[in-house]
Protein backbone atom coordinates (compact mmCIF):
# COMPACT_ATOMS: atom_id res chain seq x y z
CA UNK A 1 0.00 0.00 0.00
CA UNK A 2 1.39 3.37 -1.00
CA UNK A 3 1.97 6.03 1.60
CA UNK A 4 0.81 9.52 0.73
CA UNK A 5 1.65 12.78 2.39
CA UNK A 6 -0.70 14.90 4.45
CA UNK A 7 -3.25 16.51 2.11
CA UNK A 8 -3.03 20.23 1.69
CA UNK A 9 -5.34 22.04 4.11
CA UNK A 10 -5.43 19.27 6.74
CA UNK A 11 -4.61 20.20 10.34
CA UNK A 12 -1.81 18.05 11.73
CA UNK A 13 -0.85 18.07 15.44
CA UNK A 14 2.71 19.00 16.29
CA UNK A 15 4.77 17.42 19.16
CA UNK A 16 5.75 20.86 20.41
CA UNK A 17 4.18 24.34 20.56
CA UNK A 18 5.47 25.53 17.22
CA UNK A 19 3.85 27.74 14.59
CA UNK A 20 3.83 25.38 11.65
CA UNK A 21 1.83 25.54 8.44
CA UNK A 22 -0.13 22.44 9.50
CA UNK A 23 -1.36 23.21 13.01
CA UNK A 24 -3.38 26.43 13.02
CA UNK A 25 -6.63 27.65 11.40
CA UNK A 26 -7.25 30.67 9.24
CA UNK A 27 -10.18 32.71 10.70
CA UNK A 28 -10.00 35.49 8.15
CA UNK A 29 -10.54 34.32 4.57
CA UNK A 30 -11.81 30.75 4.56
CA UNK A 31 -9.40 29.63 1.80
CA UNK A 32 -7.40 27.35 4.12
CA UNK A 33 -4.10 28.72 2.87
CA UNK A 34 -2.89 28.90 6.50
CA UNK A 35 -1.44 32.33 6.02
CA UNK A 36 -2.40 33.43 9.57
CA UNK A 37 0.20 32.75 12.18
CA UNK A 38 -1.66 33.38 15.46
CA UNK A 39 -5.19 32.62 16.70
CA UNK A 40 -7.49 35.63 17.13
CA UNK A 41 -8.91 36.66 20.48
CA UNK A 42 -12.57 35.63 20.17
CA UNK A 43 -15.04 37.93 21.96
CA UNK A 44 -17.88 35.57 22.85
CA UNK A 45 -20.48 38.19 23.74
CA UNK A 46 -22.56 39.53 20.85
CA UNK A 47 -22.36 43.34 20.74
CA UNK A 48 -25.75 45.05 21.16
CA UNK A 49 -25.02 48.12 19.04
CA UNK A 50 -28.65 49.33 18.67
CA UNK A 51 -29.68 49.11 22.33
CA UNK A 52 -33.29 48.12 22.85
CA UNK A 53 -34.51 47.56 19.29
CA UNK A 54 -38.21 47.10 20.00
CA UNK A 55 -40.75 49.91 19.71
CA UNK A 56 -43.72 48.25 21.45
CA UNK A 57 -45.12 49.68 24.67
CA UNK A 58 -46.85 52.79 23.37
CA UNK A 59 -50.37 51.34 23.33
CA UNK A 60 -49.92 49.72 26.74
CA UNK A 61 -49.17 53.16 28.22
CA UNK A 62 -52.19 54.99 26.83
CA UNK A 63 -54.84 52.31 26.41
CA UNK A 64 -56.15 48.93 27.39
CA UNK A 65 -56.93 45.57 25.82
CA UNK A 66 -60.29 43.80 25.76
CA UNK A 67 -61.49 40.58 24.21
CA UNK A 68 -64.35 40.23 21.75
CA UNK A 69 -66.15 37.37 20.02
CA UNK A 70 -67.45 39.11 16.88
CA UNK A 71 -66.05 39.98 13.45
CA UNK A 72 -66.83 43.67 13.90
CA UNK A 73 -66.83 46.27 16.65
CA UNK A 74 -69.58 48.89 16.47
CA UNK A 75 -69.89 51.81 18.87
CA UNK A 76 -71.73 55.12 19.07
CA UNK A 77 -70.47 58.50 20.18
CA UNK A 78 -72.54 61.40 21.39
CA UNK A 79 -73.35 64.27 19.10
CA UNK A 80 -73.03 67.87 20.18
CA UNK A 81 -75.63 69.18 22.60
CA UNK A 82 -76.19 72.55 20.93
CA UNK A 83 -77.39 73.18 17.39
CA UNK A 84 -74.86 74.80 15.09
CA UNK A 85 -74.77 74.54 11.31
CA UNK A 86 -73.01 75.72 8.22
CA UNK A 87 -75.35 77.40 5.72
CA UNK A 88 -75.54 79.59 2.66
CA UNK A 89 -77.26 82.96 2.98
CA UNK A 90 -79.76 83.69 0.21
CA UNK A 91 -80.91 87.31 0.29
CA UNK A 92 -83.55 86.80 -2.39
CA UNK A 93 -86.54 84.48 -2.45
CA UNK A 94 -88.10 85.87 0.73
CA UNK A 95 -88.66 89.37 2.03
CA UNK A 96 -86.65 88.71 5.16
CA UNK A 97 -84.04 86.30 3.80
CA UNK A 98 -83.44 82.56 3.80
CA UNK A 99 -80.70 80.21 4.90
CA UNK A 100 -79.87 77.03 3.01
CA UNK A 101 -78.56 74.66 5.67
CA UNK A 102 -75.72 72.51 4.34
CA UNK A 103 -74.48 70.48 7.33
CA UNK A 104 -73.91 70.62 11.04
CA UNK A 105 -70.78 72.25 12.41
CA UNK A 106 -68.79 68.98 12.28
CA UNK A 107 -69.68 68.37 8.66
CA UNK A 108 -72.28 65.68 9.39
CA UNK A 109 -75.98 65.85 8.66
CA UNK A 110 -78.40 66.17 11.56
CA UNK A 111 -81.94 64.89 11.06
CA UNK A 112 -84.94 66.28 12.97
CA UNK A 113 -87.23 63.91 14.86
CA UNK A 114 -90.62 64.62 13.25
CA UNK A 115 -89.57 65.59 9.73
CA UNK A 116 -87.04 64.62 7.12
CA UNK A 117 -85.25 67.94 7.41
CA UNK A 118 -81.48 68.00 7.39
CA UNK A 119 -81.46 70.21 10.46
CA UNK A 120 -83.26 70.60 13.79
CA UNK A 121 -83.96 74.36 13.66
CA UNK A 122 -87.61 75.11 14.50
CA UNK A 123 -89.95 78.04 14.03
CA UNK A 124 -89.57 80.73 16.73
CA UNK A 125 -85.93 79.75 17.39
CA UNK A 126 -83.56 82.68 17.80
CA UNK A 127 -80.30 82.29 15.90
CA UNK A 128 -76.92 83.92 15.39
CA UNK A 129 -75.81 84.20 11.76
CA UNK A 130 -72.10 84.88 11.37
CA UNK A 131 -69.94 85.78 8.41
CA UNK A 132 -66.54 87.41 8.30
CA UNK A 133 -66.79 90.55 10.42
CA UNK A 134 -70.61 90.36 10.75
CA UNK A 135 -72.88 88.71 13.34
CA UNK A 136 -76.64 89.06 12.94
CA UNK A 137 -79.30 87.97 15.42
CA UNK A 138 -82.56 86.81 13.88
CA UNK A 139 -85.83 85.00 14.56
CA UNK A 140 -86.83 81.87 12.59
CA UNK A 141 -90.28 82.46 11.02
CA UNK A 142 -90.60 79.52 8.66
CA UNK A 143 -89.04 76.19 7.67
CA UNK A 144 -90.61 75.70 4.25
CA UNK A 145 -88.30 73.04 2.85
CA UNK A 146 -86.05 70.21 3.97
CA UNK A 147 -82.98 72.41 4.28
CA UNK A 148 -84.37 75.97 4.07
CA UNK A 149 -84.89 78.29 7.04
CA UNK A 150 -86.55 81.70 6.72
CA UNK A 151 -85.50 84.32 9.25
CA UNK A 152 -86.12 87.93 10.13
CA UNK A 153 -83.25 89.93 11.65
CA UNK A 154 -83.90 91.89 14.82
CA UNK A 155 -81.95 95.02 13.92
CA UNK A 156 -82.78 95.44 10.21
CA UNK A 157 -85.54 94.66 7.75
CA UNK A 158 -83.51 92.17 5.70
CA UNK A 159 -80.34 90.11 6.03
CA UNK A 160 -78.74 92.17 3.29
CA UNK A 161 -79.46 95.38 5.19
CA UNK A 162 -77.98 93.76 8.32
CA UNK A 163 -74.68 93.34 6.48
CA UNK A 164 -74.82 89.70 5.33
CA UNK A 165 -73.98 88.71 1.77
CA UNK A 166 -75.07 85.76 -0.33
CA UNK A 167 -72.29 83.48 0.85
CA UNK A 168 -71.42 80.81 3.38
CA UNK A 169 -72.21 81.47 7.03
CA UNK A 170 -72.39 79.78 10.43
CA UNK A 171 -75.78 79.50 12.15
CA UNK A 172 -76.08 78.96 15.91
CA UNK A 173 -79.37 78.43 17.78
CA UNK A 174 -79.31 80.46 21.02
CA UNK A 175 -82.89 80.10 22.26
CA UNK A 176 -86.47 80.89 21.25
CA UNK A 177 -89.09 83.65 21.53
CA UNK A 178 -92.90 83.47 21.54
CA UNK A 179 -95.56 86.16 21.72
CA UNK A 180 -98.44 86.14 24.15
CA UNK A 181 -100.94 83.48 23.16
CA UNK A 182 -99.12 83.03 19.88
CA UNK A 183 -100.58 80.35 17.61
CA UNK A 184 -97.87 78.28 16.01
CA UNK A 185 -98.36 75.94 13.07
CA UNK A 186 -95.94 73.05 12.97
CA UNK A 187 -94.92 71.12 9.86
CA UNK A 188 -98.13 69.06 9.98
CA UNK A 189 -100.38 72.14 9.95
CA UNK A 190 -101.52 71.72 13.56
CA UNK A 191 -101.87 75.01 15.44
CA UNK A 192 -100.67 75.23 19.01
CA UNK A 193 -99.29 77.77 21.43
CA UNK A 194 -96.29 75.65 22.41
CA UNK A 195 -93.63 73.45 20.87
CA UNK A 196 -94.75 70.46 18.86
CA UNK A 197 -91.41 69.26 17.44
CA UNK A 198 -89.06 67.38 19.71
CA UNK A 199 -85.35 67.09 19.08
CA UNK A 200 -83.93 63.62 19.46
CA UNK A 201 -80.24 63.27 20.31
CA UNK A 202 -78.04 62.22 17.42
CA UNK A 203 -75.43 59.50 17.59
CA UNK A 204 -72.44 58.95 15.40
CA UNK A 205 -71.88 55.30 14.63
CA UNK A 206 -68.42 53.92 13.99
CA UNK A 207 -67.09 50.45 13.37
CA UNK A 208 -63.83 48.64 12.92
CA UNK A 209 -62.81 45.11 12.03
CA UNK A 210 -59.91 43.06 13.32
CA UNK A 211 -57.17 41.86 11.02
CA UNK A 212 -55.28 38.58 11.28
CA UNK A 213 -51.50 38.85 11.55
CA UNK A 214 -49.11 35.92 11.32
CA UNK A 215 -45.41 35.14 11.46
CA UNK A 216 -43.30 32.02 11.39
CA UNK A 217 -39.87 30.67 12.35
CA UNK A 218 -38.25 27.34 11.52
CA UNK A 219 -35.01 25.63 12.51
CA UNK A 220 -33.89 22.14 11.50
CA UNK A 221 -33.23 19.46 14.06
CA UNK A 222 -29.50 19.47 13.28
CA UNK A 223 -29.15 23.21 13.78
CA UNK A 224 -31.19 23.08 16.97
CA UNK A 225 -28.70 20.62 18.46
CA UNK A 226 -25.63 22.63 17.46
CA UNK A 227 -23.83 24.92 19.87
CA UNK A 228 -22.39 28.13 18.45
CA UNK A 229 -19.28 29.96 19.52
CA UNK A 230 -20.83 33.35 20.24
CA UNK A 231 -23.01 34.13 23.26
CA UNK A 232 -26.25 35.74 22.13
CA UNK A 233 -28.98 37.70 23.89
CA UNK A 234 -32.08 39.67 22.97
CA UNK A 235 -35.09 41.70 24.05
CA UNK A 236 -37.22 38.58 24.60
CA UNK A 237 -34.83 37.18 27.24
CA UNK A 238 -33.09 34.74 24.91
CA UNK A 239 -29.47 33.95 25.77
CA UNK A 240 -26.93 31.18 25.35
CA UNK A 241 -24.69 29.78 22.63
CA UNK A 242 -27.38 28.47 20.28
CA UNK A 243 -28.15 30.72 17.34
CA UNK A 244 -31.71 29.45 16.88
CA UNK A 245 -32.64 30.83 20.30
CA UNK A 246 -31.54 34.23 19.09
CA UNK A 247 -33.44 33.95 15.80
CA UNK A 248 -36.64 32.69 17.42
CA UNK A 249 -36.55 35.43 20.05
CA UNK A 250 -35.95 38.11 17.40
CA UNK A 251 -38.87 36.77 15.35
CA UNK A 252 -41.12 36.99 18.40
CA UNK A 253 -39.95 40.52 19.22
CA UNK A 254 -40.42 41.61 15.60
CA UNK A 255 -43.95 40.17 15.54
CA UNK A 256 -44.79 41.96 18.79
CA UNK A 257 -43.66 45.22 17.20
CA UNK A 258 -45.74 44.45 14.11
CA UNK A 259 -48.81 44.12 16.32
CA UNK A 260 -48.30 47.66 17.58
CA UNK A 261 -47.16 49.17 14.29
CA UNK A 262 -50.22 47.78 12.53
CA UNK A 263 -52.54 49.27 15.12
CA UNK A 264 -50.83 52.65 14.63
CA UNK A 265 -50.48 52.72 10.84
CA UNK A 266 -53.24 50.48 9.42
CA UNK A 267 -56.13 51.81 7.36
CA UNK A 268 -59.31 50.42 5.88
CA UNK A 269 -59.39 49.22 2.29
CA UNK A 270 -60.94 51.83 0.01
CA UNK A 271 -63.48 50.95 -2.63
CA UNK A 272 -60.98 51.78 -5.38
CA UNK A 273 -58.32 49.47 -3.93
CA UNK A 274 -57.38 46.29 -5.80
CA UNK A 275 -56.51 44.41 -2.61
CA UNK A 276 -58.11 40.96 -2.43
CA UNK A 277 -57.54 37.55 -0.94
CA UNK A 278 -58.36 34.29 -2.67
CA UNK A 279 -59.41 31.25 -0.67
CA UNK A 280 -56.07 29.65 -1.52
CA UNK A 281 -53.01 31.70 -2.23
CA UNK A 282 -49.81 30.40 -3.80
CA UNK A 283 -46.52 32.20 -3.46
CA UNK A 284 -45.80 34.06 -6.68
CA UNK A 285 -49.28 33.54 -8.13
CA UNK A 286 -51.45 36.43 -9.25
CA UNK A 287 -53.85 37.79 -6.65
CA UNK A 288 -57.53 37.01 -7.09
CA UNK A 289 -60.70 37.11 -5.06
CA UNK A 290 -61.90 39.77 -2.67
CA UNK A 291 -62.02 40.33 1.05
CA UNK A 292 -59.08 42.41 2.24
CA UNK A 293 -60.99 44.88 4.41
CA UNK A 294 -58.07 46.35 6.36
CA UNK A 295 -58.59 48.06 9.69
CA UNK A 296 -58.50 51.63 10.97
CA UNK A 297 -55.30 52.46 12.83
CA UNK A 298 -54.51 55.38 15.12
CA UNK A 299 -53.14 57.77 12.49
CA UNK A 300 -55.96 57.01 10.03
CA UNK A 301 -58.60 57.57 12.72
CA UNK A 302 -57.15 60.95 13.71
CA UNK A 303 -56.82 62.03 10.08
CA UNK A 304 -60.45 61.08 9.42
CA UNK A 305 -62.13 62.23 12.65
CA UNK A 306 -59.58 64.15 14.69
CA UNK A 307 -57.44 67.27 14.54
CA UNK A 308 -54.31 67.93 12.53
CA UNK A 309 -51.57 70.48 13.04
CA UNK A 310 -48.85 70.84 10.46
CA UNK A 311 -46.72 73.40 12.25
CA UNK A 312 -46.25 75.11 8.88
CA UNK A 313 -49.59 76.19 7.48
CA UNK A 314 -52.07 77.80 9.81
CA UNK A 315 -50.16 77.05 13.01
CA UNK A 316 -46.71 78.15 14.15
CA UNK A 317 -43.76 75.84 14.62
CA UNK A 318 -43.28 74.19 17.99
CA UNK A 319 -40.56 76.63 19.06
CA UNK A 320 -42.97 78.93 20.90
CA UNK A 321 -46.42 78.81 22.45
CA UNK A 322 -48.27 79.89 19.31
CA UNK A 323 -48.89 76.37 18.09
CA UNK A 324 -50.01 75.17 21.50
CA UNK A 325 -52.37 78.10 21.84
CA UNK A 326 -53.93 77.08 18.52
CA UNK A 327 -54.11 73.47 19.77
CA UNK A 328 -55.87 74.63 22.93
CA UNK A 329 -58.38 76.50 20.80
CA UNK A 330 -59.18 73.30 18.92
CA UNK A 331 -59.50 71.32 22.14
CA UNK A 332 -61.82 73.99 23.53
CA UNK A 333 -64.12 73.36 20.57
CA UNK A 334 -64.28 69.68 21.44
CA UNK A 335 -64.09 67.77 24.71
CA UNK A 336 -61.74 70.17 26.53
CA UNK A 337 -60.03 67.28 28.32
CA UNK A 338 -57.57 68.70 30.79
CA UNK A 339 -54.76 66.12 30.76
CA UNK A 340 -53.07 65.10 27.52
CA UNK A 341 -50.12 62.90 26.65
CA UNK A 342 -47.67 64.06 23.98
CA UNK A 343 -45.67 61.35 22.19
CA UNK A 344 -43.23 63.13 19.90
CA UNK A 345 -40.07 62.57 17.89
CA UNK A 346 -36.67 63.85 18.96
CA UNK A 347 -36.73 67.12 17.01
CA UNK A 348 -40.12 68.13 18.42
CA UNK A 349 -39.11 67.06 21.92
CA UNK A 350 -36.04 69.29 21.81
CA UNK A 351 -38.05 72.15 20.30
CA UNK A 352 -40.53 71.94 23.17
CA UNK A 353 -37.64 71.92 25.66
CA UNK A 354 -36.18 75.03 24.01
CA UNK A 355 -39.58 76.69 24.03
CA UNK A 356 -40.04 76.07 27.75
CA UNK A 357 -36.46 77.06 28.54
CA UNK A 358 -36.96 80.37 26.72
CA UNK A 359 -39.73 81.22 29.18
CA UNK A 360 -36.96 81.81 31.73
CA UNK A 361 -35.93 85.46 31.65
CA UNK A 362 -32.31 84.36 31.86
CA UNK A 363 -32.65 81.71 29.17
CA UNK A 364 -31.27 83.87 26.36
CA UNK A 365 -28.17 85.03 28.26
CA UNK A 366 -27.37 81.88 30.24
CA UNK A 367 -28.64 79.82 33.12
CA UNK A 368 -29.66 81.61 36.31
CA UNK A 369 -27.78 80.52 39.42
CA UNK A 370 -28.56 80.67 43.10
CA UNK A 371 -32.19 79.58 43.00
CA UNK A 372 -32.76 76.39 45.03
CA UNK A 373 -28.98 75.96 45.35
CA UNK A 374 -28.61 75.82 41.58
CA UNK A 375 -24.84 75.92 41.66
CA UNK A 376 -22.88 76.57 38.49
CA UNK A 377 -21.00 73.32 39.21
CA UNK A 378 -24.08 71.12 39.28
CA UNK A 379 -25.36 69.16 36.28
CA UNK A 380 -28.24 70.94 34.59
CA UNK A 381 -31.39 69.18 33.47
CA UNK A 382 -32.36 70.95 30.25
CA UNK A 383 -35.30 68.67 29.47
CA UNK A 384 -38.93 69.03 30.48
CA UNK A 385 -41.40 66.21 31.03
CA UNK A 386 -44.50 68.39 30.99
CA UNK A 387 -46.04 71.82 31.31
CA UNK A 388 -49.37 73.53 31.87
CA UNK A 389 -50.85 76.08 29.51
CA UNK A 390 -54.22 77.63 30.17
CA UNK A 391 -56.33 74.90 31.75
CA UNK A 392 -54.51 72.05 29.98
CA UNK A 393 -51.68 69.81 31.19
CA UNK A 394 -49.31 68.30 28.63
CA UNK A 395 -47.01 65.40 29.55
CA UNK A 396 -44.22 64.89 27.02
CA UNK A 397 -42.62 61.57 26.17
CA UNK A 398 -40.31 60.42 23.39
CA UNK A 399 -41.95 58.16 20.83
CA UNK A 400 -39.34 55.61 19.76
CA UNK A 401 -41.39 54.61 16.74
CA UNK A 402 -40.95 58.14 15.32
CA UNK A 403 -37.19 58.14 16.00
CA UNK A 404 -35.95 54.67 15.03
CA UNK A 405 -34.44 54.69 11.54
CA UNK A 406 -35.87 51.24 10.81
CA UNK A 407 -39.44 52.45 11.46
CA UNK A 408 -41.13 55.86 11.02
CA UNK A 409 -37.92 57.63 11.93
CA UNK A 410 -36.41 56.60 8.62
CA UNK A 411 -39.41 57.94 6.69
CA UNK A 412 -39.35 61.21 8.62
CA UNK A 413 -35.77 61.74 7.44
CA UNK A 414 -36.82 61.71 3.77
CA UNK A 415 -37.03 65.24 2.43
CA UNK A 416 -40.55 66.12 1.42
CA UNK A 417 -42.11 63.04 3.02
CA UNK A 418 -45.28 63.19 5.08
CA UNK A 419 -43.38 63.36 8.35
CA UNK A 420 -45.24 62.86 11.62
CA UNK A 421 -43.82 64.85 14.52
CA UNK A 422 -46.00 63.34 17.20
CA UNK A 423 -49.46 62.66 18.52
CA UNK A 424 -51.43 64.16 21.41
CA UNK A 425 -53.71 61.70 23.18
CA UNK A 426 -56.22 62.59 25.92
CA UNK A 427 -55.83 60.87 29.27
CA UNK A 428 -58.79 59.34 31.08
CA UNK A 429 -61.87 57.49 29.85
CA UNK A 430 -64.90 58.13 27.68
CA UNK A 431 -68.49 56.97 28.08
CA UNK A 432 -69.82 55.20 24.98
CA UNK A 433 -72.67 52.90 24.09
CA UNK A 434 -71.46 49.40 23.21
CA UNK A 435 -73.94 47.74 20.84
CA UNK A 436 -72.47 44.32 21.47
CA UNK A 437 -73.09 44.52 25.22
CA UNK A 438 -76.12 46.78 24.93
CA UNK A 439 -75.15 49.34 27.57
CA UNK A 440 -73.04 52.40 28.24
CA UNK A 441 -69.47 51.72 29.30
CA UNK A 442 -66.50 53.80 30.36
CA UNK A 443 -63.37 52.89 28.47
CA UNK A 444 -60.02 54.48 27.69
CA UNK A 445 -60.15 56.62 24.58
CA UNK A 446 -57.70 54.18 23.03
CA UNK A 447 -57.93 50.42 23.41
CA UNK A 448 -57.21 47.24 21.48
CA UNK A 449 -59.87 44.61 20.84
CA UNK A 450 -58.70 41.05 20.16
CA UNK A 451 -60.63 37.90 19.30
CA UNK A 452 -60.99 35.43 22.14
CA UNK A 453 -63.41 32.80 23.42
CA UNK A 454 -63.33 29.89 25.85
CA UNK A 455 -61.91 27.76 23.04
CA UNK A 456 -59.30 30.03 21.49
CA UNK A 457 -57.50 33.16 22.66
CA UNK A 458 -56.06 35.05 19.68
CA UNK A 459 -54.51 37.98 21.55
CA UNK A 460 -50.99 36.59 21.03
CA UNK A 461 -51.12 32.97 20.02
CA UNK A 462 -47.96 30.86 19.75
CA UNK A 463 -47.59 27.16 19.05
CA UNK A 464 -44.74 24.80 18.10
CA UNK A 465 -44.88 21.96 15.58
CA UNK A 466 -42.30 19.45 14.36
CA UNK A 467 -40.13 16.79 16.00
CA UNK A 468 -37.74 19.08 17.92
CA UNK A 469 -38.75 19.48 21.54
CA UNK A 470 -42.39 18.46 21.88
CA UNK A 471 -42.90 16.00 19.02
CA UNK A 472 -46.06 16.78 17.03
CA UNK A 473 -45.11 15.57 13.55
CA UNK A 474 -42.46 13.63 11.60
CA UNK A 475 -40.84 16.85 10.37
CA UNK A 476 -37.17 17.04 11.39
CA UNK A 477 -37.46 20.66 12.43
CA UNK A 478 -39.00 22.99 14.95
CA UNK A 479 -41.63 25.34 13.56
CA UNK A 480 -42.81 28.25 15.72
CA UNK A 481 -46.05 29.94 14.66
CA UNK A 482 -47.33 33.34 15.77
CA UNK A 483 -50.83 34.68 15.25
CA UNK A 484 -52.98 37.54 16.47
CA UNK A 485 -56.37 38.92 15.45
CA UNK A 486 -57.02 42.44 16.66
CA UNK A 487 -58.09 45.98 15.89
CA UNK A 488 -57.73 49.39 17.52
CA UNK A 489 -60.70 51.38 18.81
CA UNK A 490 -60.22 55.17 18.80
CA UNK A 491 -63.10 56.75 20.70
CA UNK A 492 -63.52 60.49 20.72
CA UNK A 493 -60.99 61.08 17.96
CA UNK A 494 -62.04 64.74 18.00
CA UNK A 495 -59.96 65.04 21.20
CA UNK A 496 -56.80 63.73 19.50
CA UNK A 497 -54.21 65.79 17.66
CA UNK A 498 -51.82 64.50 14.99
CA UNK A 499 -48.71 66.67 14.64
CA UNK A 500 -47.58 66.53 10.99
Amino acid sequence: MAITGVPSGTIAPAPAQQTLASNYIDFTNGTNDWAQQYLPDLMEKEAEIFGNRTISGFLSQVGAEESMTADQVVWSEQGRLHLSYTATVVGVGDVNGTLAITADIDGDTTVGSTTSRTHAIRVNDTVLIAQAGVVVKALVVETPDSNVVSVEPYAEATLTAAGLSDAAATVLVIGSEYGKGQAYSDITGTFSSDRREAIEPTFKHFDNKPIIMKDYYEVSGSDASQVGWVEVSGEEGQSGYMWYLKAEGDTRARFTDYLEMSMIEAEKTAAASAIGFANKQIRGAADSGAGGSGTEGLFAAIEARGNLTSGVTGLSAATDLAEFDAILAEFDKNGAIEENMMFVNRATSLAVDDMLASMNSYGAGGTSYGVFDNSEDMALNLGFSGFRRGSYDFYKSDFRYLNDKATRGGINDIAGSAAIRGVIIPAGVSSVYDQQLGKNLKRPFLHVRYRASQTDDRRMKTWVTGSVGATTSALDAMQVHYLSERCLIVQGANNFMLMN
